[in-house]
């Protein structure tokens, strides 16, 4: 992806949030909009977003994390061959209780369960992961997708590095380790989208 993708990402993240900023809301807020217990482990919105066109899908929740201003993050998937066929996790956005951009990561199959595929096949399908719908909000559904096409070189190294650190692990321990439960997080990325504008924009 050249610079001036990024930049187009770049505005329209900045865009969805200071639309959200002007009603004190955030990706967080409008998301868990009208949820008046937030229970950790608990998807947001219930039953998750999919757009039937790209075949994209995500949810909210939160749990324990080692980093304490993380309130909870984003998981993106990707459904290739329409809603009934495999599903593959791409990334997940870690956020603060502002919705503020902390961290892009990647998780164990035994995590979400999903079709697993290798780094390499998986790269295609970042840019397909695209969600125009109005549910739970239509400025969330536009700055996850930014997002994902702003970090799309960033994305790609995650994967890499999370097949890095399964393949490590099977030599030294002769197993997969996709079901291994002490084996979660596989590759992390602390992200500041202000600093990606000041690097951007200049």
């Amino acid at each position: 992806m050249d610079d001036d993708e990024r930049r187009r990402a770049l505005q329209e993240a900045l865009f969805c949030e200071q639309v959200l900023a002007k009603t004190q809301e955030s990706v967080v807020l409008a998301t868990l909009a009208g949820s008046a217990d937030v229970k950790q482990w608990t998807h947001f919105p219930l039953g998750d977003v999919f757009d039937p066109e790209s075949g994209a899908q995500w949810y909210y929740h939160s749990h324990s994390s080692p980093d304490a201003r993380e309130h909870g993050h984003f998981h993106c998937f990707l459904h290739p061959d329409g809603k009934e066929g495999p599903i593959h996790h791409l990334v997940a956005i870690g956020v603060d209780s502002k919705g503020r951009l902390l961290r892009l990561f990647t998780v164990n199959h035994w995590v979400t369960g999903d079709d697993w595929l290798p780094a390499a096949a998986l790269e295609p399908f970042l840019a397909r992961f695209d969600v125009h719908l109005n549910r739970p909000s239509y400025l969330v559904n536009r700055w996850l997708t930014a997002i994902v096409r702003l970090y799309n070189d960033e994305i790609r190294a995650l994967l890499h590095e999370r097949d890095v650190h399964l393949a490590g692990h099977a030599a030294r321990t002769n197993q997969a380790g996709l079901d291994d439960r002490t084996l979660e997080v596989l590759s992390s990325l602390p992200v500041d989208l202000a600093r990606s504008a000041r690097r951007l924009m200049g």
